[in-house]
């Protein structure tokens, strides 16, 4: 295993691959993943179409929940990384998977479970000593909590 397998990166997918070039993956130790957020915002009108046609979400109006849910995409993952803000983010996408799971793909239950179950380790658990949120606890009251 090389360099280019540690070092993650965010890279489009060629055209020419048989792809429309709108595929996007992390690469992260050798293995690609798609980023939901990076895909839908690599084909705006397609998200819109899907939000408005396909995913049926109750309450707000599919642009802004195409908006909501990109953003959520987006801002989450660094915000866990870091550990900053870990309980209240996680409550955030546990609210989306609640919402995936009831009105836009309820037959992946097997997946959301899983979502959900490591969502309640992190609100329980909270973050951890080793977090941005564990820095700023230690100097705030003190290194005693």
């Amino acid at each position: 295993m090389g360099l280019a397998c540690i070092n993650p990166c965010i890279y489009l997918s060629p055209a020419n691959r048989g792809g429309s070039g709108a595929e996007t993956h992390f690469r992260f130790g050798c293995y690609r993943t798609p980023s939901s957020a990076l895909t839908h915002v690599a084909s705006w009108q397609t998200t819109l179409y899907q939000f408005a046609d396909d995913y049926n979400v109750p309450l707000l109006p599919p642009t802004l929940a195409a908006y909501l849910a990109v953003a959520i995409e987006f801002a989450a993952p660094p915000l866990l990384v870091l550990g900053l803000m870990t309980r209240l983010t996680s409550l955030v996408l546990l609210g989306m998977v609640a919402v995936i799971e009831v009105f836009v793909y309820p037959q992946a239950w097997p997946t959301h479970i899983q979502w959900a179950a490591m969502l309640f380790v992190l609100v329980a658990r909270g973050p951890g000593s080793v977090s941005l949120d564990g820095l700023i606890r230690r100097r705030t009251w003190g290194r005693g909590l």
